[in-house]
C-alpha cells in the first residue's frame, strides 16, 4: 500500500530537489574542463543520479518517469508518478547559456498537481508551493518558440496577432519566461515528451496561466505513450485570440 503524503509537503520536496539538483549541475560545470556534448552528458548524469536516488529514498512507494532512465511501465498502475527532467536544455547547459532548467513534477491520476522548475543560472526556482503572482504583461506581443525549431503554427499566430517570435532554449525556461512576464505566450509543435512539460505546466497552471494542447485539450500525464508533441502556455487574456490563431 502506498504511503499517504500531503501535497504541500510534496510541493516543498519538489522545490528543494530542483534547487539542489541545479546547484550540483552548476558546480559540475564549473569544476570540469570538458565542453560540448560530453559536458551535456555529464549534466544529465549528475541530475539523474541525484533526483532518482532522492525520490527513491524519500518517496519509495511512488513511481518515477525520467528522460534519463528506462521507462518502467509499472508506473501505469500507480496513482502518484513523479515526472522529472534532470536537465532540460542539455545543449544550452553545455554552451554556458542560462536558458536551461531542472524539472520535478508529481502527477496524481494524470494531473500535474505539484511542480518545481529550477533556473539555476538565474538562481531561481518557481514552484507550486508558493505559486508566482501573475505579473503585468510586457510591451509588444511576444511569443516564445524553440530557438532551433520554431514551429510554423507559431509563425502564423504571430502574423495574425501582430506579434514577434522570440527564440529561447529549454521548454522549462520558455514556460517560466511567460510566467515571469517576459513574454505573452509559448507555442510549441513538433515533438516533446511528458518530462519536457509536466513541471512547467504545473507551475503555470498554479499561477493562473492558460495551458493546453494546440487543439485546446488539457495536458494529461502518465500515459503509455509519453510523446506530447504540442503545447500552448499563455496569459489568460490572450487565450481566445491565440487559440483561434493556432487552430
Amino acid at each position: 500500500m502506498s504511503q499517504a503524503f500531503n501535497l504541500v509537503d510534496d510541493a516543498r520536496l519538489a522545490s528543494d530537489l530542483a534547487r539542489q539538483a541545479g546547484a550540483l549541475l552548476l558546480k559540475a560545470r564549473d569544476l570540469t574542463s570538458i565542453t560540448g556534448k560530453p559536458l551535456g552528458a555529464l549534466g544529465d548524469a549528475v541530475g539523474q543520479q541525484f533526483l532518482s536516488h532522492s525520490l527513491q529514498s524519500l518517496r519509495p512507494h511512488d513511481a518515477v518517469l525520467s528522460e534519463e532512465a528506462t521507462d518502467d511501465v509499472a508506473r501505469l498502475e500507480r496513482s502518484r508518478v513523479w515526472i522529472i527532467d534532470p536537465l532540460d536544455g542539455t545543449r544550452e547547459y553545455s554552451e554556458g547559456r542560462d536558458d536551461w532548467a531542472i524539472h520535478v513534477a508529481l502527477c496524481v491520476d494524470g494531473e500535474p498537481v505539484v511542480g518545481a522548475v529550477a533556473l539555476p543560472a538565474l538562481n531561481l526556482v518557481l514552484d507550486t508551493s508558493t505559486p508566482p503572482q501573475m505579473p503585468d504583461a510586457p510591451d509588444g506581443l511576444k511569443i516564445l518558440v524553440s530557438r532551433s525549431r520554431p514551429p510554423e503554427v507559431a509563425s502564423r499566430a504571430a502574423e495574425v496577432l501582430g506579434g514577434e517570435l522570440v527564440g529561447m532554449g529549454s521548454a522549462g525556461a520558455k514556460t517560466m519566461a511567460v510566467v515571469r512576464g517576459e513574454a505573452h505566450a509559448y507555442v510549441h509543435a513538433g515533438g516533446q515528451y511528458e518530462w519536457d512539460s509536466a513541471a512547467p505546466v504545473a507551475v503555470a497552471l498554479a499561477a493562473g496561466f492558460h495551458v493546453s494542447r494546440l487543439d485546446g485539450a488539457p495536458m494529461v500525464y502518465n500515459q503509455k505513450d509519453v510523446y506530447m508533441p504540442d503545447l500552448v502556455v499563455c496569459r489568460p487574456e490572450l487565450k481566445d485570440r491565440l487559440m483561434a490563431a493556432v487552430a
